[in-house]
């Protein structure tokens, strides 16, 4: 947990050039990520903001950021939060995507994603609350990721 912390807040040290370098590490670590060219703004416990910008690699036959590439943003947010909030015995795996599309993503998205402290508490389902939403504030997705949360084996 500590971990991804501690290098986001290193990188946020120099805002642009750093977050854009952990950015570029974190999509590295799941390399479909980086067909977004995702940057993560904002990252804490319980919390996390990714940005997706509307360039021509996102964009499907109307001109709008296809409703996948905002789904990778949202997973990309929700495994930013799982990696910063899951304590160190635990550890997670995606197990269930739920979202509604809600408008037309024609600016740059913001993907959010949300657990509550008491989410990490032991084994078991977290449900992770997302939401992308447009430069105007609008939402276009909302919906919940599902993460399978299990101890983390003893090393031997």
């Amino acid at each position: 947990m500590a971990k991804v912390l501690d290098l986001y807040a290193r990188a946020s040290r120099v805002p642009v050039v750093g977050r854009g370098a952990f950015s570029l590490a974190f999509g590295l670590k799941a390399p479909y990520f980086l067909t977004i060219a995702p940057s993560v703004v904002e990252l804490r416990p319980n919390h996390a903001t990714v940005r997706i910008r509307k360039w021509w690699g996102v964009q499907n036959h109307i001109g709008t950021v296809h409703v996948i590439a905002v789904a990778n943003g949202l997973e990309m947010a929700m495994g930013a939060l799982a990696e910063a909030s899951i304590p160190d015995h635990l550890r997670w795996i995606p197990k269930g995507m739920e979202l509604e599309y809600l408008a037309l993503a024609d600016s740059v998205i913001t993907a959010t994603a949300d657990t509550d402290p008491a989410d990490w508490t032991g084994p078991g389902e977290v449900a992770v609350r997302v939401e992308a939403t447009r430069a105007d504030g609008t939402a276009v997705v909302r919906g919940v990721i599902r993460l399978h949360v299990s101890e983390r084996p003893t090393r031997q």
